[in-house]
């Protein structure tokens, strides 16, 4: 039917939504003690349907909101996808040492999902993200619930539950998985390795702008810089060093792979224990001193993805480097 017929016909109906979302944030978050702070922001919506709602939602005040690539463009230029990852983010990075900025933040085309560059215009990975944005609902704000993750995420997580005495449910990657216990629980946060968090109280789906949002009144609360808050994360867990490796593959090769691995399952990896295999998505070999690697094919694309948390960026190396021998890749 043609939309000028439906809308004749009353089945369709124009609603703007943003006055609403921009009430349902106000309830989550004390956005006039944001306005009234003195901190200088840099948000890259990276020429999606995030733009302009941080400069919105924090006008009038004494803050600074500068936006870069604010207008929409379906291209996204300069970008394969616009992802606020490390790699896409580096007018962002230098736009903040430029303007001297507190922090950055980038939300992906969506705006569902997002990306942080410290003061210094270092990113923050997406898994030191979601166990601060953790640490201040469970000690900033004293809340208490569980804690939704995917295999790809933090294990930081699990200090953060023993430290607080709350719950932690481990998915498949996806937020298809993690909603539905989201809901089942009541759980605080859900979140996965692409940087896509969701909150309770809110809608059982990722939402970058709420993200941020929370971020910055975690700065607000503790007076500390983004780099003095993974500082003071690691004095709680201790320090841990996340990287991710994509390798394309031909996907003739695939079931090679994971006869590979599978017939190779190694009882240490870079001389630690392997306490525990779980193959549900994936081969996920977590290892005694809760180091782990996580070797799985992209759901999406041709693209084998090899993932890796350690102590050390040294040991981090180290773990990748055996996930790539044990895929022959």
């Amino acid at each position: 039917m043609p939309l000028d017929k439906a809308l004749e016909q009353g089945l369709v109906e124009y609603v703007d939504l943003a006055p609403v979302y921009s009430r349902q944030l106000a309830r989550l978050v004390d956005l006039d003690s944001l306005r009234q702070s003195e901190l200088k922001i840099v948000v890259d919506p990276m020429y999606g349907a995030g733009a302009g709602y941080f400069k919105t939602l924090l006008g009038g005040g004494a803050i600074k909101v500068v936006e870069i690539n604010s207008e929409r463009n379906p291209l996204f230029p300069g970008m394969i996808q616009p992802e606020p990852i490390e790699a896409n983010l580096a007018k962002l990075s230098a736009t903040v040492r430029r303007q001297r900025a507190d922090v950055g933040l980038a939300t992906d085309g969506d705006a569902d999902r997002i990306g942080i560059v410290d003061e210094k215009g270092a990113f923050l990975t997406q898994l030191q993200v979601f166990a601060l944005l953790c640490l201040y609902l469970l000690e900033i704000r004293g809340e208490r619930g569980a804690i939704v993750k995917t295999i790809t995420t933090t294990s930081m997580l699990y200090r953060l539950g023993e430290i607080f005495k709350v719950p932690v449910y481990e998915t498949s990657v996806g937020f298809k998985y993690i909603a539905p216990i989201m809901l089942a629980e009541n759980a605080l946060i859900g979140g996965e390795e692409s940087g896509g968090y969701g909150f309770r109280g809110h809608m059982p789906e990722r939402d970058g702008i709420l993200a941020g949002l929370y971020f910055l009144d975690m700065m607000i609360k503790t007076g500390k810089t983004p780099s003095e808050l993974l500082d003071y994360l690691y004095s709680k867990v201790g320090p841990h060093y996340y990287q991710r490796v994509d390798v394309k593959f031909p996907e003739g090769e695939r079931q090679a792979i994971i006869s590979r691995i599978r017939d190779n399952f190694p009882e240490s990896i870079a001389g630690v224990k392997v306490a525990k295999s779980d193959t549900t998505d994936g081969f996920h070999f977590i290892l005694a001193d809760t180091s782990w690697l996580l070797i799985r094919f992209s759901g999406t694309e041709p693209l084998l993805r090899i993932y890796a948390e350690g102590n050390s960026p040294t040991q981090t190396g180290e773990l990748l480097g055996v996930g790539k021998g044990l895929a022959g890749v």
